[in-house]
């Protein structure tokens, strides 16, 4: 900008310091009254010294009224700012941003193998780990904001209020229960179940019951009952076998009756939830109490602080287990484009149809822009960044108004002479 006004003031002196020199050569032929060469000087500088003042004229009138005279048609760029700020806009968004044009730029630049290109490169792809690791501690740092969490807390709290949990469950439910899949939990829980049983702790809980259990509601038989302690470690064992054997009957057996009534309890459970007035209250009254639980808001918070504690201290880590993933998924996306013709073609395809698709209003979001910003400018400075970018330029046009019209004064003096 510095260089832009000193070159600008640079040429405004030289074609300045030309017409006062054309003025002076005039002012001292006319003193010699056109005697000899004098004549010819006389001639060049009194059509040097017009040539310079009509360009003076016509470049200081793009810019503002010569010597502050409001002359008609000048000041012609503050004037035609709005109609200059339309037309930039417009020429930009129908010749730069035309979609046909982006269209075949991007088809020349076929970002699909620069791509490529760019993840082969190990380091290229450690230097992409690095600058995602960047902007997932910076977006770590954004969301820690308190104003921020506060926003995310209350979309939140929005967002769960608005939500039908009942009616969100049975619809899953019954999703599940459409494709069997429920049989699954069944099949976990029997599994689990089993387990249990396997262990010897388990199978001593459930002797020590039975004997609780005989001795509570059959005391008098439980007297006459001998060893009472191994006779209740067999039944638990007994009781562990039926119950195994019952598990795999069921495992083994798509159509078990146990799956038929969990099937059903299941389907019930959902139709429930979708229109049982008890149940659905229900579901909202633990909602809300869960949504206004202080110790379920601090263990959430405790672990997403946990998390970011987690996130932060990798990142800073020199061999960064992030970063190394990311590196390894750049890397690896770069080796199968490269190999995959296919794919290549069908990133440049997509990206073909989103410039297609949103060409046109980014190009006229663009150009309203350019036409708005112009326009808020004021007057002077709208004028000063012109003349700054064009000034100096325009003064070549004085200075050779000053000697193409000196010229064009000695041509027709000579000619007046031939006459």
């Amino acid at each position: 900008m510095i260089d832009k006004r000193r070159t600008l003031r640079k040429n405004k002196a030289l074609a300045g310091g030309m017409m006062v020199v054309a003025a002076i050569l005039f002012v001292v032929a006319r003193w010699h009254k056109g005697a000899g060469g004098w004549e010819w000087v006389g001639a060049f500088s009194e059509a040097a010294m017009i040539g310079a003042l009509a360009d003076w004229f016509a470049v200081v009138a793009l810019f503002r009224h010569p010597l502050g005279v409001p002359i008609p048609h000048t000041a012609i760029i503050p004037n035609k700012k709005e109609a200059i700020a339309d037309s930039l806009a417009v020429f930009i968004r129908d010749k730069f941003l035309a979609t046909e044009a982006l269209v075949g730029k991007l088809k020349k630049l076929n970002p699909a193998e620069h791509l490529t290109r760019y993840l082969m490169s190990q380091g290229n792809a450690a230097g992409l780990a690095v600058g995602i690791g960047r902007v997932i501690a910076d977006s770590l740092d954004f969301i820690d904001d308190e104003r921020v969490q506060g926003i995310i807390r209350e979309a939140l709290r929005n967002r769960l209020d608005r939500l039908d949990v009942a009616t969100s469950a049975g619809t899953l439910i019954e999703l599940l229960r459409r494709d069997n899949r429920h049989q699954a939990v069944l099949d976990d829980l029997l599994g689990r179940l089993g387990d249990w049983l396997a262990i010897p702790e388990s199978q001593s809980k459930i002797a020590g019951a039975i004997d609780n259990w005989v001795a509570t509601e059959y005391p008098l038989i439980s007297r006459f009952i001998p060893n009472r302690e191994q006779f209740a470690k067999g039944a638990g064992e007994k009781l562990v076998k039926r119950v195994n054997e019952f598990i795999q009957a069921v495992n083994e057996d798509p159509g078990h009756e146990l799956r038929n009534h969990f099937d059903a309890m299941v389907g019930e459970f959902a139709v429930k939830l979708k229109s049982d007035p008890s149940l659905r209250n229900g579901v909202e009254a633990l909602k809300r109490n869960m949504m206004g639980s202080l110790p379920l808001v601090d263990y959430v918070k405790n672990l997403w602080n946990d998390l970011e504690t987690w996130v932060k201290d990798d990142l800073d880590r020199p061999g960064s287990r992030i970063q190394g993933y990311i590196t390894g998924a750049a890397a690896g996306l770069g080796k199968t484009l490269s190999e995959s013709a296919e794919l290549k073609d069908s990133i440049n395809d997509h990206l073909e149809t989103m410039v297609r698709r949103h060409a046109d209003g980014l190009r006229t979001g663009f150009a309203k822009h350019v036409s708005g910003t112009m326009r808020q400018w004021e007057e002077d400075d709208f004028v000063r960044e012109i003349e700054l970018s064009i000034g100096s330029d325009l003064q070549f046009i004085r200075m050779n108004g000053t000697l193409v019209g000196g010229m064009i004064g000695v041509l027709l003096h000579a000619v007046s002479k031939l006459i």
